[in-house]
């Protein structure tokens, strides 16, 4: 046996084993699949299993994409070779439910056409080149369709939700029904400061434009089934009979935004009569988080510049804030890919001690921040005053977050008529913003008027927030849960970690150098003498020995600088030299060893 495996007919059995093993397992076993990434970023979540298992209906699914087009580009045949490997677990998991075509659409072809038509976004390889495609479309039993024109390649970690966000739109396609209850004029109405009626806030023109509005009254006290998504803006001293219906409709699965504000700027009534604050308090409680109460955040670092009057300089107005992207959080569908969003006297939400929620912040402030009663802003003329005055805490503060988890009812013996409604759910989910005037138009939008038509021209992404909140909750807790997968890129966290040792270990060193050669320079230029060489002869010995000195130090100093950088990169290049050795020599030597090892020891027995 053993001289047939040693010789060159045993090597070719062993070779057609091997490639008769792979066509078996290739025609029987064809979903046989092994995920050992860290997350399993190549697994559908329990979240898209179950929108696939409630597919009614046949969803056909048309990954197109310009193989021939794109052989140069590396990055997006990974990313499209991903994208399709999903695309086909999606499928196999659906059980027939759901029919994926690829397609290459070549330029001046008939897929290109239907690439066109769906929607798809073209991007143009060169100047008057040829087009590559790069998208998704899909369509259902009654024709409805919907489209990812083009994966972005800085979204992987979003791309089962954006597939699965797709699916579940074609499996309803009904849009959701947003419920609107507000203490703001968000569809316009009389201005008492200007007198005049004012025009529909931008922000509620576009969510028209993606959901069914719902007009709720304060003193409701049931949100109606149909409703999808809650929307509350600057909620104000709601009745308890209210109150009870939003706590009933968030224990019975229904989905809660909710703008609130220790401070509302947009609130023109409550201004003038002293009582422009909004809270839910029970309800909050009763959800593990609160709004700390009568205070503003004050950020010196993303404070806004706001003006004074032609004759004055702007001054930074630290209740004003320019939150930029580190401020969002970037592993949150609602806030990833946003620039910056702007808010205006913003409170602090913070998780309750002991909840059995989940606090998920999702925007931020900086650790330059710090909180500030209201009342200074109240009667604010300077912005300068706060400025001056702000200690920041180093403590980041939330300004936003998502809630989820388990939660009890805050009316657990229900209310006077209503005795027998929900006690707990075991799952809620709503997003919580500490500010409502970030909605207002001056917050984050220009309109102009052309011809009739409002056209806006956003500079923050305020009403994005606000959109992407909704669309997410819009979705089942199923689409929900999916969210954010891991990153597909991993960084060299070790090296990144060596980095900023090194440079905290060496910059300072390195400061103190660069000062002394300063020094050392501007001592010789004193020195120095002139272009002619009578001047040079001016120098006494002394003189020129003082000069000389000096011009050895420079070299010294110029030389321990260079060591200094060198370090910077020391240890990392050590862990590099490391990582070769383990790789190169001694995982080959363990393996050596542990072959002759194994060897003698059979040998043994067999003697």
């Amino acid at each position: 046996m053993k001289r047939i495996i040693h010789s060159g007919a045993g090597l070719l059995l062993i070779a057609a084993a091997f490639l008769a093993f792979n066509m078996v397992t290739g025609i029987g076993l064809p979903n046989a699949r092994l995920d050992l990434t860290e997350q399993k970023l190549y697994t559908i979540s329990d979240g898209t299993r179950r929108i696939l298992a409630g597919l009614d209906e046949p969803v056909n699914l048309y990954f197109f994409y310009s193989d021939n087009l794109s052989r140069d580009l590396t990055p997006l045949r990974n990313y499209a070779r991903r994208v399709e490997e999903m695309l086909r677990a999606y499928e196999r998991a659906a059980g027939g439910k759901l029919r994926l075509q690829v397609i290459d659409p070549e330029p001046f072809s008939e897929e290109e056409d239907r690439a066109a038509e769906f929607g798809l976004h073209a991007v143009p390889l060169q100047q008057g080149g040829d087009k590559l495609y790069f998208g998704l479309a899909g369509s259902n039993a009654l024709d409805d369709v919907q489209t990812i024109p083009f994966f972005p390649l800085d979204q992987e970690e979003f791309l089962e939700y954006e597939i699965s966000r797709l699916v579940q739109a074609l499996a309803k396609p009904e849009r959701p029904v947003v419920g609107v209850l507000s203490g703001l004029p968000l569809d316009g109405g009389f201005n008492p400061l200007s007198g005049q009626g004012g025009a529909p806030w931008m922000v509620m023109e576009q969510i028209r434009q993606q959901f069914a509005i719902k007009r709720l009254q304060d003193d409701v006290d049931r949100i109606p089934d149909e409703v999808s998504v809650l929307l509350l803006v600057h909620p104000k001293a709601l009745a308890e009979p209210t109150l009870y219906a939003i706590d009933q409709f968030v224990l019975r699965g229904g989905k809660l935004l909710a703008f609130v504000d220790p401070f509302s700027e947009a609130d023109s009534g409550g201004l003038m009569e002293g009582g422009n604050a909004s809270d839910l308090a029970p309800l909050f409680k009763a959800w593990g988080l609160r709004l700390r109460p009568g205070e503003v955040l004050a950020d010196g670092s993303y404070a806004l510049a706001v003006g004074r009057g032609e004759a004055q300089r702007p001054v930074r107005h630290v209740g004003w804030l320019s939150l930029p992207a580190q401020a969002l959080d970037q592993d949150d569908v609602t806030t990833a890919g946003l620039e910056s969003i702007t808010v205006a006297t913003a409170g602090i939400l913070e998780p309750l001690e002991g909840a059995g929620t989940r606090f998920t912040p999702l925007l931020q402030s900086s650790e330059y921040a710090m909180p500030m009663d209201v009342q200074r802003f109240a009667m604010l003329r300077d912005p300068q005053e706060l400025l001056r005055d702000l200690a920041p805490t180093g403590e980041r503060y939330a300004l936003a977050a998502r809630i989820d988890g388990p939660a009890q009812s805050a009316f657990p013996d229900g209310i006077e008529g209503q005795k027998d409604g929900l006690k707990a759910a075991e799952r809620i989910n709503l997003i919580v913003v500490a500010d409502s005037d970030l909605l207002a138009d001056r917050m984050w939008v220009q309109v102009q008027d052309f011809f009739g038509q409002r056209v806006p021209q956003p500079f923050a992404d305020n009403a994005g927030f606000a959109i992407n909140a909704l669309d997410n909750l819009a979705g089942s807790d199923a689409l929900i849960s999916v969210r954010s997968r891991g990153r597909y890129s991993r960084p060299f966290v070790v090296v990144e970690n060596l980095q900023r040792q090194a440079e905290a270990r060496f910059r300072e060193q390195e400061e103190i150098l660069n000062q002394r050669l300063a020094q050392t320079e501007q001592r010789l230029a004193e020195l120095q003498p002139g272009d002619g060489p009578e001047q040079a002869l001016e120098l006494s010995p002394e003189q020129q020995a003082t000069l000389q000195q000096f011009m050895q130090e420079k070299l010294a100093i110029r030389k321990q600088l260079r060591e200094v950088r060198y370090q910077l990169n020391a240890d990392i290049e050590a862990l590099g030299r490391s990582l070769k050795f383990v790789n190169i020599a001694l995982v080959p030597l363990l393996l050596t060893l542990a072959v002759i090892g194994l060897w003698l020891l059979r040998r043994r027995r067999t003697a």
